[in-house]
């Protein structure tokens, strides 16, 4: 009988363990104060239009009635960096978005840190069907602030989008708090902002 009562105890505790922990889940999926946990889970925006991402990907008919799907997913490449110059790590990745055309689109978006949870940003353009290669931080010299290097293959000018990208890009970023979005640095050859 002892052991019976033990048993049940233990069943019922983690069972409780079970429950909370997935509620604690959905909870942080379903933040309503556009605060996030997860990059993957995060509210961002596309040409000014919202994009929920959960579990990494979002899909809206393309037009009312539709079959056709507008989907975009997390695509990857992070960099962690504090770009909004507070002291915390924020984090930068791209994004792309396929509205069941022939292009695929790329874009730059972050997660910015707000007391350990995240506010997602604009997504800023970085092309079509280009190949990410990688996404690196680099430092401002006179201030904390760091921006965002990304470095992708892209087409020569006057190539057909048939053709696979071979000419290597450097897209250098900088968050701006004022707008929420990241907008292209011109840079010198020292690296300093112009």
């Amino acid at each position: 009988m002892k052991e019976t009562l033990i048993g049940i105890g233990s069943l019922l505790v983690l069972l409780t363990v079970f429950f909370g922990f997935n509620a604690y889940i959905y909870s942080e999926k379903q933040r309503d104060d556009g605060l996030f946990a997860d990059p993957r889970n995060g509210l961002y925006f596309i040409s000014g239009n919202p994009v929920q991402l959960i579990d990494g990907v979002a899909q809206v008919p393309a037009a009312p009635d539709s079959a056709s799907m507008i989907t975009t997913q997390y695509f990857g490449n992070e960099a962690r960096g504090d770009f909004d110059g507070d002291g915390d790590q924020d984090i930068a990745f791209l994004i792309t978005q396929d509205g069941g055309g022939s292009g695929i689109f790329f874009f730059l978006a972050g997660a910015i840190n707000e007391g350990g949870t995240y506010r997602g940003t604009n997504a800023m353009l970085i092309g079509d069907r280009i190949a990410p290669q990688n996404t690196q931080i680099g430092n401002f010299t006179d201030t904390s602030r760091q921006y965002v290097v990304v470095n992708y293959a892209d087409r020569a000018p006057g190539e057909p989008m048939a053709q696979v990208p071979s000419v290597g890009k450097s897209l250098y970023a900088k968050y701006s708090a004022e707008t929420n979005d990241f907008g292209e640095l011109v840079q010198d050859f020292e690296g300093e902002s112009r």
